[in-house]
């Protein structure tokens, strides 16, 4: 990956995320009093001018070291925020002003200027644009500073409040640990709580501490299971596995997970059959219709189509205002509807053309990323864009936390295909375009690839268009009725833990005709066992025999999850000779990946060496 590409990714990774989302109506303000009030601008290039008069004073620089830095941050999180549009305004103008001031007063002040650089990075709606701006006008020690800053503030973020109680449920090892602490977002607007012991020596690292405080929290204790450290494979990994909380029998309903995101086969999108959010079946005559909707949704019930709409549908394929009334005043609604006419026209040509689901449902993992920032800024809405309960309450955790921890494959991403998403996004709220770059898209998608379930019930359907791409570039979903019977794809954050057997305990269900997902146990389970579902049909079919039966599940297997598979029943079964023939597959015994962060992290190098830029590339693991 390039240099510039992982640039623009650590970025976004940092930062990104509070421009499209928590302060996207402050954004709409701020360019609306930037055209329209003279003193508003005469403040702004007045602060302007007086940060390109700074000169940097790079010999005379004062070494800051990083416990320095992370007492300062602290600090800088115990401070209350404001919370009206005026007082954002103030605030970010004083603490600029007051940053220009300290680095006039010589390198002993760097480090209090580099604070109230930060303090107002931490309120501008657009923290991208200020860190360039910050870049050509702030000195360079100082601008250091600043990024070093928002670098602890992504992989050091606030610990859980006191009033939560710790049980680590799963062992941190050193070696081959899967998921990741960080918190992939914007600089924290939470008070420090907890951090207390972050440089105590004798206490437990805080990342690791952090590592094992997420796997308190999710997933929910109602759910009856939890997460843990499998056994090292044969290439020395640990994987994340799930493990039962208590007894069950044969036929219980282990937990009921709904999806993050779930979407239509492209073939029953716009047939009018199906309900476009919860996938349940409509009979003829009882769809409710949108008038404008460039997919030809339908919906079951309004209360579906209100939820689809807040989630993602108003932004990404209808021309209803992305914004609310109350947050948009005029600014954004107002003669756009011809731009966003044509990028949705040529984006949902795009979906339909392809008819493969992990565009659209990457699309919509971003809408959803934006419609819970945006909602928490409007009353009543906060409940339409919230999470599925997958984790526990009380906790500070966000939507990428849960994403980021979960493997992912290399995917293959089409020539236009993040252009037309990213000209969608514009054309809805000019800026929200930067929310989406190659490199964090491309990982995106391969996470909804590789941890996607099939959605299947009634028994399946037999009328799904054969795929006419190659066997080894068809999409495939995680369902042991085979994707040819399924209806739609979900991603479920807890069930994307579940490991493959080829001898399963248990399996998905969608018993209720709708997207939520039912784990059933398919075999006695005593509590602490580990839970295994079949990403593929294992069984044998009539014109099969037991060597062809094999050799297609573990062929679907390596081509749709780059793996071979190693379980009791497959390890049993194979002879040397066979193994020997599989080597034509193409695939180590895991070709998944994890995040570089959550490999680094894992490993308890929280703060590397190396250059911003070159950390955030995704790496197998060795």
């Amino acid at each position: 990956m390039s240099s510039s590409s992982s640039r623009t990714s650590t970025l976004f990774t940092i930062a990104g995320v509070t421009a499209l989302g928590g302060l996207v109506a402050y954004a709409v303000y701020f360019d609306y009093k930037r055209r329209t009030d003279d003193d508003f601008r005469r403040k702004l290039r007045k602060e302007k001018k007086k940060a390109k008069s700074l000169k940097s004073d790079t010999e005379a620089a004062q070494t800051i070291k990083p416990e320095q830095i992370r007492a300062a941050l602290l600090k800088v999180r115990d401070e209350a925020l404001p919370t009206s549009v005026d007082e954002k305004e103030q605030y970010f103008l004083a603490s600029v002003d007051a940053g220009e001031r300290l680095c006039g007063q010589g390198p002993m002040f760097q480090l209090e200027a580099a604070l109230s650089f930060y303090r107002a990075l931490r309120v501008y709606p657009s923290p991208v644009d200020l860190v360039m701006i910050y870049q050509k006008t702030v000195p360079p020690p100082v601008f250091k500073i600043v990024m070093d800053m928002m670098q602890l503030d992504v992989s050091e973020p606030p610990a859980s409040p006191k009033s939560a109680p710790s049980k680590p449920r799963s062992t941190t090892s050193e070696e081959g640990e899967e998921t990741s602490p960080t918190r992939t977002g914007p600089p924290s607007e939470t008070s420090s709580q907890e951090w207390d012991n972050v440089t105590d020596p004798g206490s437990q690292p805080a990342v690791q501490r952090r590592i094992e405080d997420y796997y308190d929290f999710f997933p929910a204790k109602h759910m009856n299971v939890s997460v843990h450290d499998g056994p090292l494979d044969l290439k020395g990994v640990k994987r994340k596995i799930i493990k039962a909380e208590k007894d069950f029998a044969p036929g219980d309903v282990i937990y009921k997970e709904e999806p993050l995101v779930a979407i239509l086969d492209l073939d029953l999108q716009g047939q009018g059959t199906h309900c476009t959010y919860c996938l349940r079946h409509i009979q003829k005559g009882m769809a409710i219709k949108p008038d404008n909707d460039r997919l030809d949704s339908v919906y079951c019930s309004k209360d579906c189509q209100v939820k689809c709409n807040v989630q993602s549908q108003n932004l990404l394929f209808s021309l209803e205002p992305y914004l609310p009334p109350e947050l948009d005043a005029g600014v954004v609604a107002a003669g756009n509807n011809e731009e966003r006419d044509t990028a949705q026209a040529a984006f949902a040509k795009f979906i339909k053309s392809k008819g493969k689901s992990a565009p659209l449902m990457s699309a919509r993992f971003v809408g959803r990323q934006v419609a819970m920032e945006t909602a928490k800024m409007v009353p009543g809405h906060a409940a339409l864009a919230e999470l599925p309960r997958f984790v526990e309450d009380g906790n500070d955790y966000g939507l990428y936390d849960h994403i980021e921890r979960l493997r992912f494959i290399e995917p293959t991403v089409e020539a236009d295909e993040v252009t037309l998403l990213r000209k969608v996004l514009a054309a809805a709220l000019p800026g929200l375009e930067t929310a989406v770059n190659d490199e964090q898209y491309a990982m995106w998608k391969g996470k909804m690839l590789y941890n996607a379930y099939g959605i299947c019930y009634g028994g399946g359907r037999d009328d799904k268009p054969p795929s006419t791409d190659r066997p080894e570039d068809q999409e495939r979903t995680r369902t042991p009725y085979g994707t040819s019977r399924q209806i739609g794809s979900g991603l479920y954050p807890v069930s994307a833990y579940l490991r493959h057997s080829c001898s399963p305990n248990a399996r998905p269900s969608f018993s209720n005709g709708t997207s939520e997902l039912h784990l059933i146990a398919s075999s006695p389970l005593k509590k602490g066992d580990e839970i295994t579902v079949s990403y593929v049909d294992t069984t044998q079919h009539a014109d099969e025999t037991a060597e062809e039966a094999r050799r297609r599940r573990r062929v679907e297997l390596a081509r749709g999850w780059k793996f071979k598979c190693e379980c009791e029943r497959c390890l049993k079964e194979l002879d040397t000779k066979e193994v020997a023939a599989e080597l034509e597959l193409g695939v180590g015994r895991d070709e998944s990946k994890v995040e570089r962060t959550a490999e680094r992290l894992a490993k308890g190098t929280a703060f590397p060496a190396r250059p911003l830029d070159q950390d955030t590339e995704a790496d197998a693991l060795d």
